[in-house]
């Protein structure tokens, strides 16, 4: 017969609960696994599977009990330190959501709103658009693999203990966000560029032409030629898109490994 002590026991637990914490916190957060269509119960599941299948190749943790202090203050850094991980994959989706309503309001469609299905939120519809094509672009490379990989590794740089986040992590999370904003303006530049020249075009016209009604026929032109100016620039849009991405997925593996 089997018999188990209470270290044990509370060992054999922490082997576990503290590796589903990390993986949690990352899928909650991360683009596509954190998506609001899909319920909670699932990426409980989806997180499980994945403590199952991983816990098994991870050191032992510290002797430590889970409801002690020191135990919360384990099981609050694995929780930041998933969420990290899923957030700065997410700032990208955030910059290309920001780059959309950029362009949405310099062709007069900043009215137009829909609700984004990953967040259930209101974003331009434009934006919409795009975010699709990011999220196209991340399956297409793998990304959501690439992200479960960085977070496997996180596990052997970073072991399941008391020590876990820097000052320099959170520092390069914040300097990522001035990253994902430059990303931004690179995405929506191209676009907006060629839509401010045909406003300023529009505005010459006035002042040639006083009498002309200028939202009757401005409008429904600067709409026109925003679809086709955004159908022309959509082939640079995507190196921008990829590079912030690739920009992510180096940040979290400097993160994750401590650099």
């Amino acid at each position: 017969m089997l018999t188990f002590t209470a270290a044990e026991i509370g060992g054999l637990i922490g082997h576990y609960f503290w590796p589903f914490c990390r993986i949690a916190g990352m899928i909650m957060v991360a683009p596509v696994f954190g998506a609001s269509f899909i319920p909670v119960q699932a990426r409980i599941l989806m997180a499980v599977a994945l403590t199952v299948a991983v816990a098994p190749m991870l050191a032992s943790p510290p002797a430590v009990e889970i409801l002690s202090f020191q135990g919360l203050l384990i099981t609050v850094q694995q929780i930041l330190i998933g969420v990290l991980i899923g957030f700065l994959v997410q700032m990208v989706f955030d910059a290309v959501v920001i780059a959309g309503q950029t362009i949405a309001m310099s062709m007069g469609l900043g009215f137009a709103f829909m609700v984004d299905a990953q967040r259930g939120v209101s974003v331009p519809i434009v934006g919409q658009f795009l975010l699709i094509m990011a999220t196209l672009l991340y399956l297409a490379m793998d990304g959501h693999l690439m992200l479960i990989q960085v977070l496997v590794d996180s596990f052997h740089s970073m072991p399941v203990g008391q020590a876990g986040l820097v000052r320099d992590d959170f520092w390069s999370l914040v300097m990522f966000g001035s990253d994902m904003f430059r990303g931004a303006i690179q995405i929506a530049l191209p676009a907006v560029v060629a839509l401010q020249t045909v406003l300023i075009a529009f505005g010459v016209m006035s002042r040639a032409a006083p009498t002309m009604n200028l939202f009757a026929v401005g409008f429904p032109a600067a709409m026109t030629l925003g679809f086709l100016i955004l159908m022309v620039t959509l082939p640079y849009m995507r190196p921008a898109i990829t590079s912030l991405l690739q920009s992510a997925f180096s940040t979290v593996r400097n993160i994750a490994a401590g650099a």
